[in-house]
């Protein structure tokens, strides 16, 4: 047997149930990293979650079924997409998908290197470690290359490791906060946001609260970067809509509940979007006679990230690596490692991360840009779920009798209204996402907008140009190298 075949066979082996998946899900899209965002703008929070979990999270987790299940072949949204519009706009879709995610990389690592800072057990180690660039730097360079060390082994591998990651860094420490701010205000402590029903309904006609009601939208998003793996989960009809339901279900709770017991924590003035996560369990455990549990939950938050970026660097990279191997990408990125993995991806991923990460640590004069590249990266992937939403509407008409496991239910009338409320939620999120956000110093709003859009036709352009000059007779297949 030779070595590729090997590996297939190590691929065809491995399998994942429900319960691993929907993990695997929640790692990728419950952020508590994120919570402080939100809850400075206390009840009104709750309205924009479920408004986002509705039109944007329920059409993007039951299009995703459909999609996965009914053309399960490697390739993930490049194969959705590419069945209904053509490879050149499937190329497309995972080329947005996969570069968006690589922007975020080093702003989800920083949160890292926080949290291990507040995990250790010396007065004002916190504040002065996380402020150290160099500190700083280390810990997102090894954090990211540990977890891309994990994903050289493997699938089984990564997804066991996130799983475990997950329930520790995420579900656990989410608990705990929930729990712990039930017990503070039960306890009859003050509660820093206002209650009533005019405060849990914003006035959406307001621009701000508009543009606050989008930014959620991406909360939710990654739902779908999984459906790469639906041959590895055992049976995926039945298997993969279970597990997007549980995931879809416990990410808006974890949300709501984690965020209002922030808002009740610690007044909307005196928010951090770092810290506040940290600086709330802090005040949970003092209040209740244990401060030295604040150190072992940053250290769980700590790992929870390690889970979500050990997800989220093999999901994107392996649809990418899937399409390369099509001759859509040069022939040394189609090269794989004897477990079947997308090496040479990974290591082009991890230099564009190391980057980054160097620029925005190291050079803080370009920390606007930075931002420019993370509003950049929201919109790159709403371009992807708008592609989405109009492949699952066409592929009703175009393949109607291709076997779908799992059909949005309903009809075409019920795909319509589903595909169609989230086509809906993505276009307005993605219009927007060009206006200049209150809380971000930009500088020239018109600077702004000019620079968000050279950049999406540059990202938009690059992956046509190479579709238009690929030579698909000429896909090779190259025998996986020893090692990893």
């Amino acid at each position: 047997m030779t070595s590729q075949s090997s590996s297939k066979s190590a691929l065809a082996a491995v399998t994942l149930g429900a319960g691993t998946f929907a993990m695997m899900n929640i790692t990728t899209v419950v952020s508590l990293r994120g919570l402080a965002a939100e809850a400075e703008y206390g009840l009104a929070a709750v309205f924009f979650y479920l408004f986002a979990a509705l039109c944007f999270l329920v059409p993007v987790s039951l299009c995703a079924a459909e999609l996965a299940t009914g053309w399960p072949q490697k390739g993930g949204v490049f194969r959705w997409i590419g069945q209904a519009f053509g490879d050149r706009l499937g190329l497309l879709a995972i080329f947005l998908q996969w570069l968006a995610t690589t922007i975020c990389f080093p702003t989800m690592l920083i949160f890292t290197a926080v949290a291990l800072a507040y995990a250790l057990p010396f007065p004002g180690a916190d504040a002065h470690l996380a402020s150290n660039a160099l500190y700083t730097l280390v810990i997102v360079l090894l954090v990211y290359w540990l977890a891309t060390w994990i994903n050289l082994h493997g699938v089984k591998s990564a997804s066991r490791i996130s799983a475990i990651a997950g329930m520790i860094g995420t579900l656990i420490p989410a608990a705990i906060l929930i729990g712990c701010g039930i017990a503070y205000i039960a306890l009859g402590n003050p509660i820093h946001f206002t209650l009533g029903w005019h405060a849990l309904f914003p006035d959406i006609t307001n621009l701000h609260n508009l543009v606050l009601a989008a930014s959620v939208f991406l909360f939710y998003s990654g739902m779908e970067i999984n459906a790469v793996h639906v041959r590895e989960l055992k049976n995926a009809s039945r298997n993969y809509p279970l597990a997007i339901g549980i995931s879809a279900l416990m990410t808006v709770v974890v949300l709501v509940l984690g965020t209002l017991t922030i808002s009740a924590l610690i007044p909307a003035d005196r928010i951090n979007l770092v810290q506040s996560l940290l600086v709330a369990y802090n005040l949970l455990f003092s209040s209740l006679g244990v401060p030295w549990l604040g150190h072992v939950v940053a250290l769980m938050v700590a790992v929870g990230v390690l889970g979500q970026v050990t997800v989220i660097v093999a999901g994107p990279s392996r649809g990418l690596f899937e399409v390369g191997r099509e001759g859509y990408l040069p022939t040394w990125l189609q090269e794989a490692n004897h477990n079947g993995v997308q090496r040479n991806i990974l290591l082009l991923q991890g230099a564009i991360v190391t980057l980054m990460a160097i620029m925005l640590v190291c050079l803080p004069s370009v920390q606007a840009a930075f931002q420019i590249l993370g509003q950049l990266a929201a919109i790159l992937y709403l371009l992807m779920y708008i592609l989405m939403f109009a492949a699952v509407i066409t592929l009703r008409y175009t393949q109607p009798e291709t076997p779908r496991p799992y059909r949005i239910p309903g009809g075409r009338i019920g795909v319509w209204l589903v595909a169609g409320v989230g086509l809906a939620a993505a276009l307005l999120a993605f219009v927007l996402s060009f206006i200049p956000p209150d809380q971000i110093p930009v500088g020239s709003p018109a600077l702004y907008v000019l620079l968000l859009l050279a950049g999406t036709v540059g990202f938009v352009a690059l992956p046509l140009l190479l579709h238009a000059y690929s030579q698909r007779h000429t896909a090779q297949h190259p025998q996986p190298h020893g090692g990893v």
